[in-house]
């Protein structure tokens, strides 16, 4: 099976457990404001390549997940958007015996059960809590990502979730306790991360063309940043 992908990261560190090779599924249907990587939007980008060279790539680093706890961990663009492809991979990377990740923001194509069989770990990217919200952020309505939460919900699949802070948007301790009433319908949760707004990908906007939708909006300051860890339930 062949698939898109636009990168890959062979040692990293903060998509998961351990060091982690980290695979970047070209393609999104989302165009969220603060997206840091519009390079990956657009599914006739990215190198074709197989399931098989992938997990061959990944086991030269085998050696460094037993040590460390790691993996593969599937990012994006959307890993969603590439079902069969995704199937593909996860399942040659159980049979060698591989840690697997996603992270996701649950917005795919379906067959998300079969896709979650093979996953140990969803980083589940939650871009806001309220239907008005959600789509002001990515410009889509939500109903393919909670399908996509209430089949992560059914399989019980360990998940971490992770929620970017954007001062105006998605700040405020009203705002977070609405997070913690999402969170609660989980049973899975492990962890809760929230992710200070940055600024790091407007420069690939001005390459490319593209109008960036939060121009003039400062990154998150840290210290209002760690207020709101507090009021978090689980983190």
């Amino acid at each position: 099976m062949v698939g898109k992908i636009h990168s890959v990261e062979s040692m990293g560190l903060t998509d998961g457990p351990g060091i982690r090779f980290i695979v970047f599924f070209q393609g999104c249907s989302l165009r969220c404001a603060y997206c840091h990587n519009p390079d990956t939007w657009d599914m006739n980008g990215g190198k074709e390549v197989t399931a098989e060279e992938l997990v061959e790539r990944a086991l030269r680093f085998e050696p460094y997940f037993k040590s460390s706890g790691g993996g593969v961990t599937c990012s994006g663009g959307e890993p969603l958007l590439q079902p069969e492809f995704l199937i593909d991979f996860l399942k040659l990377c159980k049979d060698n015996g591989l840690h697997t990740v996603i992270d996701t923001a649950g917005f795919g194509k379906g067959r998300y059960e079969e896709i979650l069989e093979y996953t140990d770990l969803v980083l589940l990217d939650v871009k806001h809590v309220t239907e008005i919200g959600y789509k002001e952020i990515t410009g889509r309505p939500p109903k393919e990502f909670l399908k996509f939460v209430s089949a992560l919900e059914k399989a019980n699949t360990s998940t971490w979730i992770r929620h970017v802070v954007v001062p105006g948007l998605t700040d405020g301790e009203e705002h977070i306790q609405r997070l913690n009433e999402f969170i609660d319908e989980f049973d899975n949760v492990e962890k809760v991360e929230l992710l200070p707004y940055h600024v790091l990908g407007v420069n690939k906007y001005r390459k490319m063309g593209i109008p960036y939708r939060l121009d003039g909006v400062d990154p998150m300051n840290k210290k209002e940043i760690e207020k709101l860890k507090k009021i978090v339930r689980v983190g």
